[in-house]
């Protein structure tokens, strides 16, 4: 009988920066991670990213089984460093003279 190889390599790849995507697309690990978590199933995962492939979905979603403790630690790293972004752009003196600016014509728009 011939032998066969059941090893598998996750469909997924970091960029020099870190981030982790779906291979040969722009979702990002981060995104498919959340809507699992939410309850979504791979065939609801795919309708929302009709270019990934259900193996992809679900080969992530393996990784992410096999490897708990390791992808919570990188889900945690990133939404420090999106928090860090986040604090920085709204420290900035354009954004609220942006944000307030958004929220006169907001006021001006219930008015009518």
């Amino acid at each position: 009988m011939k032998q066969l190889n059941f090893a598998q390599t996750a469909p997924l790849n970091q960029d020099s920066e870190g981030s982790i995507r779906l291979t040969g697309s722009r979702v990002t690990f981060d995104t498919l991670v959340a809507a699992f978590k939410k309850g979504n199933t791979a065939a609801q995962i795919q309708d929302s990213f009709p270019s990934l492939s259900l193996a992809q979905i679900y080969g992530a979603i393996a990784w992410y089984l096999d490897h708990q403790a390791e992808a919570e630690d990188y889900l945690k790293e990133r939404e420090a460093q999106a928090e860090a972004v986040r604090k920085d752009i709204e420290s900035q003196p354009k954004q609220a003279a942006f944000r307030e600016t958004m929220r006169q014509r907001r006021e001006q728009l219930n008015k009518r």
